[in-house]
């Protein structure tokens, strides 16, 4: 399908538009369901009514002050998180290139934990050096990475080894740390909506608005590096300049991401394998991968405060062990077919 206004057109491709849009009414579609229930439910017509100000001031001190905070993070987070694990597992050409295993995500666990063992911070101050250690840590693993151009399989290799002295160091951290300090610490390491404000809201509001519609203008781009750097530079395609263009809107995307949840595992793996087997369409599937990835979000997040009777769990737990479950799928097959 292609459209034309003018001298600009735009071509889309059916089922992945199809696809996204089904995923981005499935998500919102939760996450007023969330907003409905808890220990007071409340009737759809009358969340809906709060959403658009008309509500009574109990309705709308429960919707718009206590709940909607919660699920709008865990949707934005789901985006950004969706988003950068499709450009990074595309710019990598390895389908475990997430910012989970190319050490974003520990670098970030690092700069929070440096505030929160070091500096005695909290809340904004924890977000801050949240995103600090992402950029920080992708830089060097960009650095240590390039010779004469960064490689891709070069930049995973880096990426995994950072990875781990980063979670030495962070285990060192903690170790060192007093007991009540640790636990804060180690709260905070498996990745939670619970008790998010605006605050962080807007924190992953801006990145996703302002990040995400560079990355997918840039994405006929990652589509011509996917066919290799020759290919890309026959193409017009100016490599580095490129690559780090996509690499750091990805890496953006993540640490804002981190820095409003925590870590939270395996969203940014996962959500763009499972938009692709969806959309059966090849490259990065940017936006249908980040629909994914909000579906996940707010979909772990009802999970995790309803699986126990008293006491809601961290959405990290959830999407740990749905992740682990599906990677391990995912290798099992990969072995069957003798990859």
């Amino acid at each position: 399908m292609t459209i034309r206004r003018g001298g600009f057109s735009l071509r889309l491709r059916v089922r992945p538009v199809i696809v996204g849009a089904v995923l981005a009414l499935l998500a919102l579609t939760v996450s007023v369901f969330t907003l409905t229930s808890g220990d007071f439910p409340i009737p759809v017509p009358d969340v809906l009514r709060a959403l658009v100000g008309a509500g009574d001031a109990a309705t709308n001190v429960i919707v718009l002050e206590l709940r909607l905070p919660r699920v709008a993070v865990a949707l934005l987070v789901g985006i950004a998180l969706g988003a950068s694990g499709a450009v990074f597992q595309s710019l990598t050409r390895n389908p475990l290139g997430s910012p989970d295993f190319v050490g974003l995500t520990v670098g970030s666990s690092t700069g929070a934990l440096l505030v929160i063992l070091l500096l005695g911070g909290s809340g904004f101050g924890v977000s801050a050096g949240a995103i600090a250690g992402c950029v920080a840590t992708s830089v060097l693993v960009y650095l240590l990475a390039f010779r004469r151009g960064v490689q891709p399989f070069r930049l995973v290799l880096m990426g995994i080894g950072v990875s781990a002295l980063l979670d030495a160091l962070n285990t060192f951290l903690i170790l060192r740390a007093r007991l009540a300090d640790a636990i804060a610490a180690q709260v905070w390491l498996i990745g939670s909506v619970s008790g998010r404000t605006y605050t962080e809201v807007v924190i992953v509001g801006l990145g996703v608005v302002v990040v995400l519609p560079v990355l997918v203008y840039a994405s006929r781009q990652l589509a011509m590096l996917n066919l290799g750097d020759e290919v890309a530079v026959v193409q017009g395609v100016r490599v580095e300049p490129a690559r780090a263009v996509l690499a750091g809107g990805a890496v953006v995307l993540a640490a804002v991401a981190t820095a409003a949840a925590g870590p939270v595992g395996f969203v940014a793996l996962s959500a763009p394998h499972i938009a692709a087997r969806l959309t059966r369409a090849p490259g990065a599937n940017i936006l249908p991968s980040a629909a994914m990835g909000a579906v996940l979000m707010v979909g772990g997040d009802w999970v995790a405060q309803r699986i126990l009777p008293d006491r809601d769990l961290p959405v990290g737990v959830v999407t740990a062990a749905a992740g682990g479950a599906y990677l391990c799928w995912l290798l099992a097959r990969e072995w069957r077919r003798g990859v």
